[in-house]
């Protein structure tokens, strides 16, 4: 008779469980940053004037399409 241990099936070892902790914790701030940049990028533009933008080919109310563009379609 075979005997089977199925209460630690699919899970990771607990000697990588920490490295797993620490990559999602890594994660979590590439994407706290990644969304902080794209908000200064949206206040730096929305501190331009309209001839600015307009220049850009950017218009006021399009602000956070531009900046959301490789991740939003809309």
């Amino acid at each position: 008779m075979a005997f089977m241990d199925i209460a630690g099936a699919g899970r990771a070892s607990t000697a990588s469980a920490p490295r797993g902790v620490l990559s999602r914790i890594g994660a979590i701030f590439t994407r706290v940053a990644a969304a902080q940049s794209r908000a200064t990028e949206v206040e730096r533009l929305n501190a331009k004037t309209d001839a600015e933008l307009a220049r850009m080919g950017v218009r006021r109310e399009d602000i956070a399409r531009y900046v959301f563009r490789d991740i939003l379609y809309i």
